[in-house]
């Protein structure tokens, strides 16, 4: 899975429920999660959003993932991991939808995602080292 589809959109699934006044606003970025500003490359922006609403709620996993894409994404590989292994210590289990439709526990989505920064993979492809060219 590419990285821009697992950070496109990790939302919690919610049961279905009657509508609350509040639920017909528009939706506001944390409640997006900032996939919005993620998949666009604002990484600036996500973080603004993901690190307010983390601060509300330290140990929602689906916000701590997109925390550490984040992250990521900014470079600060030590903080991703941060908020990988926190999300992945919730005691709180919920199933996310990613971008590619696939339905995952947030558990196994964080060890995907520490996997995947092991690897690099949150890295802009032209700092990918399998991607430099050498001289011989």
């Amino acid at each position: 899975m590419s990285m821009t589809a697992f950070a496109i959109a990790l939302i919690a699934a919610a049961p279905l429920a009657e509508p609350s006044a509040a639920q017909l606003q528009p939706p506001v970025a944390a409640n997006e999660l900032a996939a919005q500003p993620l998949s666009a490359g604002r990484v600036d922006q996500a973080l603004m959003v993901l690190e307010k609403a983390s601060a509300a709620d330290p140990n929602d996993p689906a916000l701590l993932i997109n925390l550490g894409i984040a992250y990521a994404q900014a470079g600060n590989e030590a903080k991703a991991r941060t908020a990988f292994e926190a999300a992945l210590a919730s005691r709180e289990v919920i199933e996310l939808d990613t971008a590619d439709g696939t339905t995952t526990d947030s558990r196994r989505l964080a060890r995907k995602a520490i996997k995947m920064l092991d690897r690099g993979e949150f890295r802009p492809a032209n700092m990918r080292s399998e991607q430099l060219t050498y001289r011989e």
